[in-house]
């Protein structure tokens, strides 16, 4: 499940990189070729990029590709680098679930009361803020799947 989950989202952030760029290339072209920008490239660049940095630091995590301090980890004993992988990805997954999944829900459910629309485009800025609670379920399952899979403990002896 791990493999299809890293295919697909591997293949939406190359999209949204690909669109990122198209825009951004367009808004450049109309600035400076038709001395008017089109208003929408700028906010869409934006929103582009909040879902690409959350989706990314989500995939990354699953990849172990993050960024990690591991002064303390090489200092230990196995089975105490076991203990401590353990502990380390339990926090990843609790902040995940707290602070993105459930707090993301909730900043989506605020915005949508309030019916805030983004001030070009028009789309509900609850489809925005949807990629935190989106990115927070995949870096919690990509944790819990880490602390499943022997591949990801240390060895301990």
């Amino acid at each position: 499940m791990k493999s299809t989950i890293d295919k697909y989202l591997a293949y939406l952030l190359v999209f949204l990189m690909a669109v990122i760029t198209l825009d951004v290339l367009w808004g450049v072209f109309t600035r400076y070729a038709l001395e008017s920008q089109a208003g929408w490239t700028e906010e869409l660049a934006r929103f582009l990029l909040i879902w690409i940095g959350m989706l990314g630091a989500a995939y990354a995590s699953g990849q172990k590709m993050h960024l990690a301090i591991d002064l303390l980890s090489i200092k230990l004993r196995p089975k105490a680098q076991a203990r401590l992988f353990i502990f380390i990805n339990l926090l990843v997954a609790c902040f995940a679930l707290t602070a993105m999944v459930v707090g993301g829900l909730r900043l989506m459910y605020i915005t949508h009361t309030l019916g805030q629309t983004s001030a070009a485009m028009r789309i509900p800025m609850a489809l925005v803020y949807l990629a935190i609670p989106l990115a927070g379920l995949l870096v919690f399952f990509y944790k819990i799947n880490d602390l499943r899979s022997p591949k990801g403990l240390p060895t301990a002896n």
